[in-house]
């Protein structure tokens, strides 16, 4: 693309510095230094080489910007604002304000034309690097020899703090060994971080990693060099084997005199006197705020234009691919648009009470592979684990590198960079990501699933191994917290199925889960698959918890009425009908989740023999449950029956709620031993033998 006049070019560069100085000193908060070293990099991109369309955000073959270091937000900010993205002045103008567009780190779906959220450093290089395993795939499973509907390169913008990450570290390696070519990383190398050079804590040679980790590296020794800049990004985009870090060197506060090369510029406003002397040096208007000139926005603003016509030259391609490809055509219409392929759930195996127990990570690999042969954007894989996780879809090639169109990822030892490379592939859209490893590993994960969860992405995580019944591995690899640290994420439905068939609902649920991650929590050990109550009650998770088995003498047609009223979302009748059971029937309710219920079915049986009428309630999910209509949650946990007792295998944090004042939890609030699973297990309690005896005290405690 023509570039502007240098006098042109540079006026628009001050302006995005002094946009970006502007917001920040009126917010009285953010980092200046980085947006005012980058400001020549992030112009010669956007507007010379970027194919992006401002009108469009979403347009699907647009090149993706990730900026990794969201503290440097009011960079982006001033780029969607120049380049027509929607943002106004006022936007700029509330910065990091309440209710505003412009939050202090970048966030998805908040601003247009924010492709991810970023704060945390590294995972954005993560997301970025998930993004162009997608283009690759998507590429590859629908480009022909005569229509091109995916080509666009990922750009991610670094500081040497996301590089110092480890999450960095972990998807930078992968990214080189799969050689994606159109990935592309811009590395701010401005030597400062927070607490000052960065020579007190980070002093490896970055171009001779990233060279040894198989990427192509390019140096552009002056930040302000606008020339050498563009020579470095045509050198990225010729490089079609390796993925390229473009190594700019910046001064962080360009133009400051008494706080460029500082880290006094990184996290807090330059000040009145200072940002008069910045507008002296860049010849600007020292008396005018947030100032852009006409020819400045005339010369940014280009691009709505020339994305406009780059989406309509695609949009012509992608008639031409309908006439002559329609199959190809409808297929690739449902990818993109996260439509779930009619009859993908209809092999889901049906598991019987007769078969021999199972535990639920085997009736997941299951569930998931009847799903994969006819939901295509099913695509994920497993930390190194996928023999344990059940997470390989048979009949189905890996992705490698030179080999895209495969469906199994093999992300390696890097759980934390496979959590956030799985929200990238979802951003770019197209694919339906999973990803798998143990439950004690969730904490490796988790920050990204963190930021999933605040990006309302319908990820699904495979954790297994989910409890002390690991066994002989011991206490490192026994989870006992990890189920209360993922339900205290807002947004994650956390699933702990307690038999095959619950597996196969959760695998439904999460799939047709669209506004939030799931987590599903599942069991080394070999689990028997219950035999539902025949009274006709529903039975599913979709509610989070159900009546596994009830008191006999229960009234069963009400309850019949209940589930149909409840499938009609006729909360009136559900209220009705909730009256007319008889609740004082019940003696005690127990209820747990996953590997426990069986335990609480057997001590019901036990319990029943001594005339303590008990019903068993299944509780999969908390998440779903709290959503559930209240008339269902009266119907399933009665108020007026306050002897209860929670069986799970995990620390007691959290089940107060469902118990109550009046009933007990057992659980394991310590860690684990090592010994057999089903030694540690009765060890600690959680044994049909402790349910009923625990039980018995609090029903006669009464």
């Amino acid at each position: 693309m023509a570039a502007a006049t240098k006098d042109l070019e540079q006026l628009c560069i001050h302006t995005i510095r002094t946009l970006s100085i502007d917001a920040i000193q009126k917010a009285n908060s953010g980092h200046p230094g980085a947006p005012m070293g980058l400001a020549p990099t992030a112009f010669v991109l956007w507007n010379r080489y970027m194919k992006h369309n401002p009108a469009n955000p979403a347009w699907v073959d647009r090149d993706r910007f990730v900026l990794s270091g969201g503290h440097a937000s009011m960079l982006l900010y001033s780029m969607l604002y120049l380049d027509g993205y929607g943002l106004d002045l006022d936007d700029l103008k509330n910065f990091r304000q309440w209710g505003s567009r412009t939050p202090g780190h970048p966030e998805f779906g908040h601003t247009p034309g924010v492709e991810t959220t970023t704060g945390p450093l590294g995972q954005g290089i993560a997301n970025a690097v998930g993004m162009a395993m997608a283009e690759r795939h998507m590429a590859s499973r629908f480009n022909t020899e005569t229509r091109e509907l995916i080509n666009h390169f990922t750009y991610v913008m670094c500081g040497d703090g996301d590089l110092m990450e480890g999450v960095a570290s972990e998807a930078v390696s992968l990214a080189g060994h799969l050689g994606l070519g159109k990935l592309v990383c811009l590395y701010d190398d401005n030597s400062i971080s927070i607490e000052g050079s960065t020579a007190i804590a980070f002093t490896e040679d970055v171009k001779a990693k990233f060279e040894a980790m198989n990427w192509h590296v390019v140096s552009v020794s002056d930040g302000n060099d606008t020339e050498a800049i563009a020579a470095a990004i045509e050198a990225a985009q010729k490089e079609t084997d390796k993925p390229t870090l473009i190594k700019v060197t910046t001064k962080i506060a360009y133009g400051s005199p008494h706080k460029q090369g500082t880290c006094g510029a990184h996290g807090s406003p330059l000040g009145a006197d200072e940002i008069r002397l910045v507008k002296e040096f860049y010849g600007v208007p020292v008396d005018k705020d947030f100032y852009v000139p006409d020819e400045v926005l005339n010369e940014c603003r280009k691009t709505v234009k020339r994305g406009e016509d780059q989406e309509q030259q695609w949009q012509d391609i992608f008639d031409d691919y309908k006439s002559e490809f329609p199959e190809l055509a409808a297929a690739f219409a449902d990818a993109v648009s996260g439509y779930l392929t009619q009859g993908w759930d209809s092999e889901i195996p049906l598991f019987s009470p007769k078969d021999k127990p199972i535990a639920t990570r085997a009736a997941s690999g299951k569930v998931l592979n009847s799903i994969a042969k006819n939901l295509p954007v099913l695509m994920g894989g497993s930390a190194d684990l996928a023999p344990s996780n059940n997470t390989y879809l048979s009949g189905f090639s890996d992705f490698q590198k030179g080999f895209y169109d495969g469906r199994n990822i093999r992300f390696g030892v890097r759980e934390h960079a496979m959590g956030a490379i799985m929200s990238g592939m979802y951003l770019h859209g197209g694919i339906r990501p999973y990803g798998g490893t143990f439950l004690v590993f969730a904490d490796y994960v988790r920050p990204a699933v963190r930021v999933a969860s605040l990006m309302k992405l319908p990820l699904i995580y495979v954790f297994t191994h989910d409890s002390v019944a690991v066994g002989e591995d011991g206490p490192t690899h026994q989870p006992v917290e990890h189920l209360a640290s993922l339900r205290a994420i807002p947004g994650l439905n956390v699933i702990r199925p307690a038999d095959a068939n619950e597996t196969a609902d959760a695998w439904r649920v999460a799939l047709i889960t669209l506004d939030a991650p799931t987590a599903l929590i599942l069991s080394r050990q070999n689990l028997p698959i219950l035999e539902k109550d025949p009274t006709g009650r529903d039975g599913s998770l979709r509610y989070g918890a159900y009546i596994l088995k009830d008191v006999d003498g229960i009234n069963a047609q009400a309850s019949s009425k209940i589930e149909t009223d409840i499938k009609a979302n006729d909360s009136t009748k559900i209220e009705e009908e909730t009256k007319g059971v008889e609740k004082q029937d019940i003696d005690i309710i127990l209820i747990a989740s996953g590997s426990e219920v069986h335990l609480c079915v057997n001590a019901a049986a036990e319990l029943e023999k001594l005339g303590i009428r008990t019903r068993v309630v299944s509780m999969p999910s908390w998440e779903l449950f709290e959503k559930a209509p209240a008339p269902y949650r009266e119907r399933v946990l009665p108020g007026d029956i306050k002897t209860r007792l929670a069986v799970e295998a995990g620390i007691t944090m959290g089940w107060e709620r469902y118990v109550g004042d009046g009933g007990k939890v057992i659980g394991i609030n310590k860690f684990g031993a090592s010994a057999p699973g089903e030694k540690v297990l009765e060890e600690y309690g959680i044994s049909t033998a402790n349910i009923v005896e625990q039980a018995k005290s609090l029903v006669s405690a009464r």
